[in-house]
Parts: structure tokens; C-alpha cells; sequence
């Protein structure tokens, strides 16, 4: 017996799903006829819409060639029928960040590690992830610390290894903060921190 995605048959009760394919025309049809709303990307989104009616064996709603920058989507709504329109993507707000993990509980290179060493150099503590930054600076003394945030060194290494610009800016900002104390310091770079990462209790 042989069986072709053609054959496909599913509930129309399906809902909740988000289907992702450079090839509609790979999809089953049964699938296809599923989709509620279409969101083309890329150099060619007329183009990606064609194939997804074609998949079907219906005629592609009308839409002149264009090419969408990045951010830019064509959304078409086939459970209302309205013609397909050019929508301008909104940046979620929600920090989101790769290998954040990572840099929380990973262990980075000896070299890339921030060092504690304070005005005279006498320590020598390392910290290879932000868990273990943190509980550093919560023990070390006020000189150590405040060395060490006079030189921009916090700001620099949340830039430069962490690889994260935002914490690094908030950093910054604590850093260049005339008169602040080593407490309020502190405690300011370990919220930044929080608010980014999540941090085992």
C-alpha cells in the first residue's frame, strides 16, 4: 500500500501550531489548508506566497514584487480574506540571549576570566562565569572593589567576554557615577546581572 502526503488527513480542529518551511510546496496539502494566516519573509515574499497556492491549487492573492528589509514581513490572512499587507516587525522587549547559560554557569578560559587583583595587586581571585563574579565581589574588600570600578574593568569585561553590550552600558553608567559607594555600586551590578541572567539560588 502506498500513501502520499496528499492522503494527509488531519483534525480542523487543530490549533496553536506554527508551521516554518522555506518549501510549501514539500508540505502536505492537508496541512496547508490548515493555515489560518501566511507570514512571508526574504528578497521575494510574492514568490513564497505563490508556491504556498500553488501547494493548494488555488490562485495567489494579488501582490507586486518587493523586496523586505529586515524587520519586514508580508502577512495574509487567508481565514479573512484581506489582501496581503506589509507589516514592520516590533523588537520584542523581552532581553533575550544566546549561550546565557553559558556565562552564568560556564567556565570560561583562564585568560578570559575577570581577576580580583585590587590597587597592589595582592589577590589574585578568579572569577570564569558571572555566579562566581558575584560572590567575589560580595566578599572582597572596599578597596579591591572600587580599584577595580575607577578602572572600568567591570563594564569592560561584561563587554568584551560576556559579549553583552546592555549589561556592559548599565555597568558603565554605575562606573562613571561620581561619589557612589562601594555598597551602592555593588549592589547596582548585581541587579544589572540579575535582571539579565538567571541565577541559581
Amino acid at each position: 500500500m502506498s500513501w502520499h502526503p496528499g492522503d494527509l488527513v488531519l483534525s480542523p480542529e487543530l490549533e496553536g501550531v506554527v508551521l516554518i518551511t522555506v518549501h510549501p510546496e514539500h508540505v502536505a496539502p492537508g496541512f496547508l489548508a490548515l493555515v489560518d494566516a501566511v507570514v512571508a519573509v526574504g528578497h521575494s515574499p510574492e514568490a513564497t506566497l505563490r508556491r504556498f497556492c500553488r501547494a493548494l491549487g488555488k490562485e495567489p492573492p494579488a501582490l507586486p514584487p518587493l523586496t523586505l528589509e529586515t524587520g519586514e514581513v508580508v502577512f495574509w490572512s487567508r481565514e479573512t480574506g484581506d489582501a496581503p499587507h506589509w507589516v514592520r516587525v516590533v523588537p520584542s522587549r523581552t532581553e533575550r540571549r544566546r549561550h546565557s547559560r553559558k556565562y552564568a554557569e560556564g567556565v570560561v578560559a583562564p585568560h578570559n576570566s575577570f581577576y580580583f587583583r585590587g590597587p597592589d595587586g595582592r589577590l589574585n581571585l578568579r572569577a570564569q562565569n558571572l555566579i562566581l563574579f558575584m560572590q567575589l565581589a560580595e566578599g572582597i574588600d572596599e578597596g579591591t572593589w572600587m580599584y577595580h570600578l575607577r578602572r572600568g574593568d567591570y563594564s569592560r569585561w561584561f563587554r568584551k567576554v560576556i559579549k553583552d553590550k546592555v549589561l556592559a552600558a548599565k555597568a558603565a553608567r554605575v562606573e562613571g557615577t561620581a561619589g557612589i559607594s562601594a555598597r551602592d555600586s555593588r549592589g547596582l551590578i548585581a541587579e544589572a546581572i540579575q535582571e539579565h541572567y538567571t541565577l541559581p539560588a
